[in-house]
């Protein structure tokens, strides 16, 4: 449904099982799940789907082997399981990554690392080999009987700087092991919440709107962008909002019945850097770092460039967290720790991204001992009306998980039974994923009329879903962009059918485009005109939705229009992505 028939619908019925508030990874997981158990379903978004921490995090799918030292087993146990679950449902977007860590000592980080376990110290210190060894063991000990991956191994100092000649040469030896790493979050995010629209007709979502509750204690869906305000009667309402978890719940309840503060997160930055020198010394392998002061950090090779991170800094106000220039230089210094000889110029920093990790309210001081896990709180209003179920905590990894949990728990609260599980659900398209992508490359592209290149850039950002996408491309007339990857008709598909309503929704989150440093200025211009085209805007319009996103841009991730325009390129004369004639 499009967006007035949703609006539309809900003017003629106001009631729905249950509304869910914030459309990030887990407020859509959630979403999918009671839509597949046949429940009349409404998320409602402030923004765009997954465009808070949904689209900030590492871009890491693990089981999070330093959660250890806090002692949640639990959540690593649950992790790596959720790990290996979106490696088999969702193979187009999430694959294994060999992760190595450099080890500089041999007993360091021991014994403290025992007082931390014991909760006798909050202080992060170095881990030696024995403390590595002691994590990789417990973590190949958790996966032995899905054995989905290799076990870990050590290398002593000369094979691993055979192999990383770059690397700190002071390194005593390193530890290889397997995680997973996902390509398109946002792009995961908007197939699951297609999926579940897809299962139940009552089900329906809205990005940029707003529940907001009225005078009269009801509630009302206020549209932002057409500016309709909506009745709205749900039986139980989820608070899905992550770290603006408190902001949302003052909208929920009235000021003498709001509860007492839930979250209390920080905030991670990253940057995405393009250096060959940077990403060959990686030799295709994430490197899991310790920084001098302790903390943790991560490189990995990230859709031809590199991305680095992270900080851990606590945040009051989630809605204008950016990588600050201190942040900036903190992840640079840590790079030039572990990688010495590198040096990184400042216009080799594409994109740089900042989210908030959405944990518990805590007093620690040391935010690294903030416990990872997830929960769900159910508040009663002393005023009457619908339940609110809270989903606190949580981390991307496990948010099919998190959702089945909030779920269950609104079933329960609903009266109503589970019909459907999610566990082996493929995801989008990782329906029907072929086991020779070549075989299947080829049958589709001389389906469709396409080159054998551009099925396989369709097929990388869409899995089997690429083939319903090259249809409609072949089937109108398509015409080149500024970017070689990319064609009008396949664009054109997207602002269609996945709710785009900003330039940033297609180029920061339906396309990789902003986030691998590949949008110039030309592609902006070019897209803006087909997003103007496709929404009938004004000339003013487009001017003032081009200086809303080149301000976005410039404030949030650090690429300013200079930068843009220093990535044009002479524009081609002809399209490879067209149909093929005869």
């Amino acid at each position: 449904m499009k967006r007035e028939e949703i609006l539309d619908g809900l003017r003629r019925s106001p009631k729905v099982d249950v509304c869910i508030i914030g459309g990030g990874i887990n407020g859509i997981s959630v979403f999918r799940e009671l839509a597949l158990q046949g429940l009349n379903v409404l998320l409602v978004e402030k923004h765009d789907y997954c465009s808070g921490a949904s689209s900030a995090l590492s871009r890491m799918v693990h089981g999070g082997l330093r959660y250890l030292e806090n002692g949640e087993f639990k959540l690593v146990q649950e992790s790596l399981v959720e790990r290996d679950r979106l490696l088999r449902n969702a193979p187009h977007y999430v694959a294994p990554l060999p992760t190595t860590v450099p080890v500089f000592d041999i007993f360091s980080g021991l014994g403290n690392g025992i007082v931390r376990f014991l909760g006798l110290s909050r202080r992060p210190s170095r881990r030696g080999a024995v403390a590595i060894k002691a994590g990789l063991s417990i973590y190949d000990f958790l996966t032995r009987k899905r054995a989905l991956m290799p076990r870990h191994q050590f290398r002593g100092r000369r094979t691993t700087l055979a192999k990383w000649p770059a690397l700190n040469p002071d390194i005593k030896s390193s530890a290889t092991y397997f995680d997973a790493w996902v390509s398109h979050p946002e792009r995961l995010g908007i197939e699951l919440l297609q999926d579940g629209l897809l299962a139940e007709p009552g089900a329906m979502a809205l990005n940029y709107a707003e529940l907001r509750r009225m005078e009269n204690g009801r509630y009302c869906v206020e549209d932002r962008i057409g500016g309709a305000s909506v009745a709205v009667e749900p039986a139980l309402i989820i608070n899905a909002t992550g770290g603006w978890i408190d902001v949302a719940n003052r909208t929920l309840f009235s000021q003498e019945a709001r509860p007492a503060p839930l979250i209390g997160g920080t905030k991670g930055s990253h940057l995405i850097i393009d250096n060959a020198e940077l990403r060959d010394a990686l030799a295709d392998h994430m490197i899991y770092y310790e920084n001098e002061d302790g903390r943790i950090c991560i490189l990995f090779p990230y859709l031809g460039k590199v991305l680095v991170g992270s900080t851990d800094i606590r945040v009051d106000d989630p809605e204008t967290v950016r990588c600050e220039a201190e942040e900036r230089d903190y992840i640079l210094q840590s790079l030039a720790f572990v990688l010495p000889d590198i040096t990184i110029r400042s216009e080799q920093i594409v994109f740089r991204f900042a989210g908030v990790r959405p944990l518990p309210a805590s007093t620690d001081s040391f935010t690294g001992r903030i416990p990872r896990d997830h929960f769900c709180t159910v508040l009663e209003p002393s005023e009457g009306g619908p339940p609110v179920l809270c989903m606190i905590g949580g981390k991307w990894t496990t948010f099919r998980s998190f959702g089945e949990l909030a779920a269950d728990q609104a079933l329960e609260k609903l009266g109503r039974r589970r019909r459907v599980a999610t566990t082996d659900r493929p995801i989008g398209g990782g329906r029907a994923f072929p086991a020779n992508r070549s075989v299947w490359l080829a049958q589709a592209a001389s389906g469709k009329g396409l080159s054998a290149g551009r099925m396989a850039e369709l097929f990388g950002r869409y899995g089997t879903d690429a083939e319903a996408i090259a249809g409609f491309i072949a089937a109108g007339r398509d015409t080149a962009l500024p970017h070689a990857g990319y064609s009008t008709r396949e664009l054109q598909l997207l602002i269609r059918d996945e709710a785009v309503e900003h330039l940033d929704d297609l180029l920061l989150r339906r396309t990789t485009l902003a986030v691998s440093g590949e949008l110039s200025l030309d592609m902006t211009d070019a897209v803006l005109d087909l997003l103007a085209q496709e929404k009938c805007w004004t000339q003013g319009r487009r001017a003032g939705e081009r200086d809303r996103f080149l301000t976005l841009l410039n404030e949030r991730h650090g690429v300013d229009e200079d930068m843009l325009s220093a990535r044009n390129e002479p524009r081609s004369t002809e399209c490879d992505t067209t149909a093929k004639s005869g």
